[in-house]
């Protein structure tokens, strides 16, 4: 069956009032072959209107199972027509979207409204297995307040030293775009900038022998399976094909979003924004409707619960050992 997919935002609205469109829609693309049980994979199922779900007809434990279960969605009491709209908005926001602002369009409290922003981007952190190939930059940029937007107060408390110290370093590395395709970027949060940490990345995400190239910073020599090409931006940013403005670009998307959309982000959780500032970005060519469909893709296997947010199941852990 044919499902409808919306391609704007006023078409989702609409589209995802009805719960019916919302289950039909999240079957199309988690089942396409058919609905089959999450637990055992049995396809001998059969849907209870009434309660909105399905059985399995294998003998197992937990054998009622509906559009929600296996997913980000698992447990949570707030409906599709909620979920999907949210999703869209995190999706589809160039900056991304407050967890304030989805608090006020769909009418949950600011708490929930942040749980489920972090629950999405789960969904949209992908897998990436292939190595970059081809012309490739790599970068690294540090992410924190700035001094001059503090109080004097926080200033204090916060800022204890010059430069990096007191930021988080993240490194990104960027394929440039090749057979029509758009450039791809990676991006991780490691621990310094030394040379065991850069180019341990270096070489887990990017083919030997492609064509790498990076700013002057001492960490990156001695890459000698690449052909490694360095721009000095003491004298100049680009020198030929030698430049990281790849990279540049994004770190503006990036702190656009953080420090104009999110305010203040813990470390704790950096790695979910980045997740969602690349999904975003890789897949800029795509219309929102596509965008949002590839994202729907990504809800499967994949559970944040509460705890693990907010870093309790670990306190936990560590209070017990």
């Amino acid at each position: 069956m044919e499902i409808f997919e919306p391609s704007t935002l006023q078409e989702a609205i609409l589209y995802f009032q009805s719960p019916a469109n919302c289950r039909e829609y999240l079957v199309a693309h988690r089942w396409p072959e058919g609905v089959t049980c999450p637990r055992c994979g049995s396809k001998n199922v059969l849907f209870q209107e009434k309660y909105n779900r399905w059985q399995c007809g294998s003998k197992h434990d937990l054998r009622q199972f509906t559009s929600k279960t296996g997913t980000i969605f698992e447990d949570s009491p707030l409906g599709l027509d909620k979920w999907l709209l949210a999703m869209w908005q995190v999706v589809n926001c160039k900056n991304g979207v407050s967890s304030y602002e989805i608090h006020r369009d769909i009418k949950v409290t600011q708490k929930t409204a942040w749980f489920m922003d972090h629950r999405i981007r789960v969904a949209l952190g992908m897998a990436t297995p292939d190595k970059m190939t081809g012309h490739v930059e790599a970068d690294e940029t540090f992410i924190g307040g700035k001094a001059r937007n503090m109080h004097k107060d926080k200033r204090a408390e916060k800022i204890t030293g010059t430069g990096g110290k007191d930021k988080t370093m993240v490194m990104g590395i960027l394929e440039r775009g090749k057979d029509g395709k758009p450039s791809q970027m990676r991006t991780k949060v490691v621990e310094n900038r030394r040379k065991k940490a850069l180019q341990a990345e270096v070489r887990q995400h990017v083919q030997a022998g492609s064509a790498i190239y990076t700013d002057s910073l001492k960490s990156y020599e001695g890459m000698n399976e690449f052909k490694h090409g360095v721009v000095d931006h003491a004298v100049e940013y680009v020198r030929g094909n030698v430049h990281t403005n790849g990279c540049e670009n994004f770190w503006s998307l990036l702190k656009r979003g953080l420090n104009g959309t999110y305010i203040s982000v813990e470390p704790f959780h950096l790695f979910r924004y980045l997740d969602e500032q690349m999904f975003r970005f890789n897949n800029r060519r795509m219309t929102d409707g596509e965008r949002f469909s590839l994202a729907v893709h990504g809800i499967v296997g994949k559970r944040l619960m509460f705890d693990q947010l907010t870093g309790k199941t670990e306190a936990a852990s560590q209070a017990n050992n």
